[in-house]
């Protein structure tokens, strides 16, 4: 029996001493998320002066959804239009009397194209290459004149030049409510900004139009009319991404009066946007 007990007490030490675990032999692992990259660090072993600590730096793999929404995109940039008026048409003589190609010429540097997009969205069609983008926003543009030009309403609408006074500011700004759609090709479809390149269109429908004028003799002065602008506004649209950067461009596919004047708006400028 005492044999017995004598056995029983060594295999129990073997046992115990089998089952221990040195915990200086398991190097410990920490890992640190940053943005889309993982450092994993590893330290080396504590009974070896030549083990080092090693740092292991993964990226995580962007996998794009099939249907992305964006809000409250912003469109920062400049406009203007190209004039192929007929100045000695009796339809443009009679909207604007003695008028000629420099009464409707703007000041470049400060007509300005801002858009608020409400919301956009991004959806895949063929292996995220190629997308289909569409939304709803606000499409809004302030025309500067270089010239004095004046609009008046009654007892129709017309233009004509006024030198009676010295205009500070004189601008016509149109404002709509606008529709795009757009094909994009994105290039870069494992990264969340790459590069693009989007073609399409929009429409927008004419919610706010008025001069805005600031004279010495009458101080700043705003009408509200719809002028004889064309109530809607069809555009062919391009954008290009070059990762967190992109640009846009907007062309009419007409005048953007209805009458007299052979105007056609364009805009180009700066996308903010997190795609």
């Amino acid at each position: 029996m005492k044999r017995m007990l004598t056995l029983l007490a060594g295999i129990g030490m073997a046992c115990s001493a089998l089952a221990q675990t040195d915990t200086t032999q398991q190097p410990k692992t920490d890992t640190l998320r940053i943005g889309k990259m993982i450092i994993v660090r590893t330290p080396g072993s504590a009974k070896a002066d030549n083990d080092r600590e090693t740092t292991r730096v993964y990226r995580r793999h962007y996998k794009p959804s099939n249907l992305t929404t964006n809000w409250l995109i912003f469109d920062l940039g400049f406009t203007n239009w190209n004039d192929q008026t007929n100045y000695t048409s009796a339809e443009a003589q009679a909207f604007a009397p003695g008028s000629d190609e420099d009464w409707f010429k703007l000041k470049s540097g400060k007509s300005s194209n801002v858009n608020i997009w409400i919301f956009m969205q991004r959806l895949n069609l063929i292996k995220h290459v190629v997308n289909l983008k569409y939304g709803l926003g606000l499409e809004m543009n302030n025309y500067r004149f270089k010239e004095p030009v004046k609009f008046e309403t009654e007892p129709k609408v017309h233009v004509y030049m006024d030198n009676s006074t010295n205009y500070s500011k004189n601008k016509l700004a149109a404002d709509y409510f606008t529709v795009p759609m757009l094909l994009e090709f994105n290039f870069t479809p494992q990264r969340e900004r790459g590069f693009s390149l989007a073609f399409g269109a929009s429409a927008g429908y004419l919610y706010n139009s008025r001069q805005k004028t600031i004279t010495d003799a009458d101080g700043k002065r705003k009408k509200h009319d719809d002028f004889d602008l064309n109530p809607w506004k069809i555009q062919y649209l391009a954008e290009l991404g070059l990762g967190p950067v992109k640009l846009y461009g907007a062309y009419a596919t007409e005048s953007i009066f209805s009458k007299g004047l052979d105007l056609t708006p364009y805009n180009v400028g700066i996308r903010i946007n997190s795609w």
